[in-house]
């Protein structure tokens, strides 16, 4: 792992926010086989995205209370496997965090947006399009606009947005979310989606996307493996057999798991083709650390579910070691959800989302089942 350097008038013993969080985004960098070039471009672009809270010491608490992670660090990693291929890297990041009022954090958010597509040349069509509906004057709920970089070779991200659709209050979030996906041109799509207990985000892929999306994101109270295998509406989608796999080894096969009693699981619903009238990708995502008693097991689930759709483990073991140097078994939290991705005419994906601990470790749950920890 690259140790990075500190910025100026740092205090080598108290690391900032910035620094913390870009030493770990280059040791990221090198798990996923970028370039020392590239992890420096993109430690950089991280720093511009955190803004002034980039340079906040760590002895203080955290900039404000943001709902991007458990400690209330405002970045998050994450890791996408496919078979045959390095993993992808993405960086989650809330540029507007540490702004004084949520109004003024969705305007912090739209500006670095912005500032981005004006360095990377692409076009803000579809996030002007819903502005409105999504950065209210007063806005409510726990986030404004979160941005997320999938980091390629050569420097330059692949960008996408995440927006509350409960910003005009969770009572008006399905309207909200009907009323984007109709302005998009996606008119059909609304009707598609499956019963759910709310409407937590609203993605959109903005810039050098082949097919930019639209992932309209359910949450699912009390989800069983049973009606986690029915959610997908994909034409081609996974079947249900697959998903309740997936399901069960991720909360925790074996040890009396039957529904999500603590998170929610949710799902993801992408479409891309505005003239179809079903989703061309679906995504589950399994809250792992709220049903794990440590990272140790949530690291076993994962390896496990990686080897049996024949994707490399080697990525996720080192990953954990470059962000904390605690043993997986001492906390919980660190690998935060678990997803299974499917996308028209691609083979499936497991994604791993890692908590940064930038402020705080989760102790071991107290609770929660424990099964024998074997790998494989």
């Amino acid at each position: 792992m690259n140790a990075g350097r500190y910025g100026d008038g740092e205090d080598p013993g108290i690391p900032t926010l910035g620094s913390f969080t870009g030493r770990q985004l280059r040791g990221m960098c090198a798990v996923a086989g970028l370039s020392g070039a590239d992890a420096d471009t993109y430690a950089g672009v991280l720093a511009e995205c955190l803004g002034p809270v980039a340079a906040r010491p760590l002895d203080l608490p955290p900039p404000d209370r943001t709902f991007l992670s458990d400690d209330h660090t405002p970045v998050e990693f994450s890791l996408s496997f496919q078979p045959g291929a390095a993993p992808s890297l993405r960086l989650l990041t809330e540029p507007g965090c540490g702004a004084d009022s949520l109004a003024r954090n969705g305007a912090v958010g739209l500006e670095t947006v912005r500032t981005m597509a004006r360095r990377w040349d692409f076009a803000t069509d579809a996030l002007d399009a819903v502005q409105d509906l999504f950065l209210p004057p007063s806005p409510r709920g726990p986030l404004a606009l979160w941005c997320a970089l999938e980091l390629r070779p050569g420097g330059v991200p692949k960008v996408k947005v995440y927006l509350n659709p409960a910003a005009s209050g969770p009572e008006r979030a399905a309207g909200t979310v009907r009323e984007a996906l109709r302005r998009l041109g996606h008119r059909r799509a609304y009707a598609a989606l499956p019963e759910a207990d709310g409407y937590p985000f609203l993605a959109l892929d903005l810039g050098d996307w082949e097919e930019p999306r639209v992932k309209v994101y359910l949450r699912h109270d009390g989800l069983t493996a049973a009606r986690a295998g029915r959610l997908s509406r994909m034409e081609r989608g996974p079947g249900p057999a697959a998903l309740e796999e997936f399901f069960r080894t991720a909360a925790g096969r074996g040890v009396g798991t039957t529904r999500l009693s603590r998170r929610p699981g949710l799902t993801c619903h992408s479409f891309t083709d505005t003239g179809a009238d079903r989703p061309s990708g679906f995504t589950l995502h399994i809250p792992v650390r709220d049903y794990a008693a440590h990272d140790g097991e949530a690291l076993s689930r994962a390896v496990r579910l990686l080897r049996r759709h024949g994707m490399d483990t080697d990525a996720l073991t080192r990953s954990t070691g470059v962000l904390t140097a605690r043993r997986p078994e001492d906390g919980v939290g660190l690998i935060a959800y678990l997803a299974l991705a499917h996308q028209q005419d691609r083979p499936p994906r497991v994604t791993a989302y890692l908590s940064s601990e930038a402020y705080a470790v989760r102790p071991p749950a107290e609770g929660v089942p424990r099964r024998p920890q074997t790998v494989g």
